[in-house]
């Protein structure tokens, strides 16, 4: 066909979307659209699908889930329309949640049910084991709340009667709340970890368990005011229906991403690796392609964003085609979560002082955080030094669920780490520090499993800087934005453009920098191709539903 998008731009062959980026989100954007009929072109940067959810051999021999790392939030609608099971996607659960050894040599457990809970915390706190039952029933109400509005486009300031209509709607859930409920809901978005945590219980161990997920991406201290929020977004996913849930992708997160690709290249979604794209192009006020750095111009009625807003507008748009107003949010958007990211290699399993041996506390999240102090130490080490001289260290082992990860008898763990400045102070480069991070990360970990660092073969360094090279994350940030109350919902990424359209006609957002966030959820992808489909609709071109 031929298609005008305006002088200089006839061109022989255009199509409905161009999605930058083929990461999670923009495969599932890809998804919904595709099954709408439209043509798609995605363009990636890198030579493998799956973004930050891939999986690489790092070693000979040796594989893992390279940045994203583990499984809960990922959409059931999303799974389910996409026939994932059907393409490899398998999730094992993990038998507890998270091992936390304590600095008095004890442990704590979490998960495994209710009471198995209840009784870990006992050997902490009867009182804290008595009020776990409220703590979840609290959580899970806000929890499903959340639940309730991921695949819902937030209303768009500025769409005057409409919009009012969509917060009405949106707001219901909340106002139908009770009293109490709607307090721990004010509680959970506006005050700090600490606070929400000190309010419900007394034990030090307690209060990480639950603090940990707070600074999980977030270049924050527990102590900072909204990181109760990041707390409750890491807890309203859910794994094979069990809500809550978090496992292992059997086959590394890269399984979920290639699964994906199938299903999207069966439909006829046209993917170009090795693709970077240099700039958008703009006619007037209209988006109508990109400009790859090969020279190609790929045009398409709609330009679909799965990279963060910042890598967007500042580095892919020309400040004359974007509102300066937007613009100068846009350079205020806070991006940066604090994340060094490592893969290694084992000769064998590592041995805890505080519970020798081999068990399921292998196969679960391995936290080195005893407590919140611990925490915000490490985050003020950070923010005045660059890195924390005791770093949060999360530990995951894959391979003892997956033995197709690493040879008979090794073993690979993910090692996700806080917190290590996105940006160094005094003109420092993470290129120069990064192995000597590595190094102490080894340490922390030694100083808990003695043995450990003779048993690395192995390892794959991701400071802030490399995650910002390798996966366009700016400033580390594996969440595309701070999820911050200014950067959450109708104002993520900016107010008047929360529902998934940029401020040039034409241009949309579909990655974790847009309603909900972070993590490997498939709903910005999902809700960015509804809104695509509803206004391709106005132009007598509708052609299904997400």
């Amino acid at each position: 066909m031929t298609a005008l998008f305006g002088e200089g731009y006839v061109v022989t062959k255009a199509y409905d979307a161009v999605i930058i980026g083929a990461g999670h989100n923009g495969l599932v954007c890809a998804f919904y659209l595709a099954r709408a009929g439209y043509t798609v072109r995605m363009v990636e940067r890198r030579d493998v699908v799956g973004g930050a959810a891939v999986t690489e051999e790092f070693h000979p021999g040796f594989r893992n889930s390279t940045a994203s790392y583990t499984v809960s939030l990922l959409n059931p609608k999303v799974i389910r329309d996409m026939k994932l099971a059907d393409h490899g996607y398998r999730v094992i659960e993990r038998p507890i949640s998270n091992f936390l050894p304590q600095p008095d040599g004890g442990y704590l457990k979490l998960g495994g049910g209710l009471e198995r809970t209840q009784a870990e915390f006992a050997r902490f706190s009867a009182r804290d084991a008595a009020t776990l039952p409220a703590y979840y029933d609290a959580l899970e109400v806000v929890a499903d709340v959340l639940r309730d509005l991921v695949l819902k486009s937030p209303p768009n300031v500025g769409d005057g009667l409409t919009m009012v209509v969509e917060a009405l709607k949106q707001g219901r859930r909340v106002a139908g709340l009770d009293i109490e409920q709607q307090r721990d809901v004010l509680d959970l978005f506006t005050k700090s970890a600490r606070t929400f945590l000190d309010s419900w219980f007394e034990s030090e161990a307690v209060k990480a368990a639950f603090g940990f997920d707070a600074v999980v991406g977030n270049f924050a201290s527990p102590d900072t005011p909204g990181s109760a929020y990041v707390l409750l977004h890491h807890v309203f996913g859910e794994v094979n229906g069990k809500k809550g849930a978090w496992g292992h992708s059997v086959g590394g997160m890269g399984t979920i991403t290639q699964a994906m690709a199938k299903v999207v290249q069966a439909m006829g979604v046209e993917i170009s690796l090795e693709a970077p794209v240099e700039h958008i192009l703009v006619d007037g006020d209209r988006a109508v392609g990109v400009k790859l750095a090969s020279g190609e111009e790929v045009i398409g009625a709609s330009i679909i964003a799965n990279v963060g807003p910042k890598l967007l507008y500042e580095r892919m748009m020309q400040p004359a085609d974007l509102p300066a107003d937007f613009l100068k949010r846009i350079k205020a958007f806070k991006a940066g979560s604090g994340t060094f990211r490592m893969n290694v290699a084992l000769s064998a399993l590592p041995d805890f002082t505080c519970l020798p041996g081999i068990g399921e506390h292998h196969q679960s999240g391995i936290i080195i955080a005893p407590t919140l102090d611990y925490m915000d130490r490490a985050y003020l080490d950070a923010k005045r030094d660059g890195w924390s001289k005791a770093p949060i260290v999360e530990m995951l082992i894959p391979s003892t669920i997956d033995d197709s990860l690493a040879p008979e008898g090794c073993h690979v763990a993910s090692l996700f780490c806080q917190q290590f400045a996105p940006e160094l102070p005094d003109g420092r480069s993470w290129d120069d520090e990064r192995e000597a991070a590595a190094d102490h990360i080894i340490a922390t970990v030694e100083a808990h499993a003695p043995g450990f660092a003779k048993s690395v073969i192995a390892r794959q360094i991701h400071s802030p800087l490399d995650l910002e090279r390798k996966f366009g994350l700016v400033g580390g940030d594996i969440m595309h934005g701070n999820l911050t109350l200014d950067q959450m919902w109708a104002a993520r990424p900016v107010l008047g453009h929360g529902a998934y359209r940029g401020p040039v006609k034409g241009l949309y957002m579909c990655g974790a920098g847009t309603h909900p966030g972070g993590g490997v959820t498939g709903a910005p992808g999902h809700n960015a191709a509804r809104e695509v489909l509803k206004d391709r609709a106005l132009w007598g071109k509708w052609r299904g539903r997400a």
